[in-house]
């Protein structure tokens, strides 16, 4: 196994966790210390929309991963800015985990969120 398909693997894996997380909090799952800064524990349905959106948005950035692995073909090339834009999107997603007032969103989500940003900025750069 290549190191991309590595990487690619185990962001498109963690991205699968994090969508089925996020279908639990939509659900009303008592797990909102974990997510959306960690203020309620079951969350509101604003916040339960939010987690719809997240899980719609993780399945694009699995395409956008898979694609510039080459495990993917589209029929058309994603731009290759769009990996660096996920590479920085989860930095920031790190730093704002990382702040959070929830221990528990610090603790697992910051991690999370870091593995995610290390595998796209090694499928950006290779």
């Amino acid at each position: 196994m290549s190191t991309h398909t590595f990487f690619a693997y185990l962001a498109v894996a963690i991205l699968a966790g994090l969508a089925v997380f996020q279908a639990m909090l939509a659900a009303g799952r008592p797990l909102g210390r974990f997510a959306w800064g960690g203020q309620h524990d079951v969350l509101p349905q604003n916040l339960r929309t939010g987690s719809l959106v997240s899980i719609l948005l993780y399945g694009v950035f699995a395409v956008i991963i898979l694609e510039r692995a080459g495990l993917l073909s589209l029929g058309f090339s994603i731009p290759g800015f769009a990996i660096w834009a996920l590479a920085i999107y989860f930095t920031i997603g790190v730093l704002m985990n990382a702040i959070s007032r929830s221990k528990s969103e610090r603790n697992v989500m910051t991690p999370v969120a870091l593995l995610l940003a290390v595998c796209c900025y090694a499928l950006a750069a290779g």
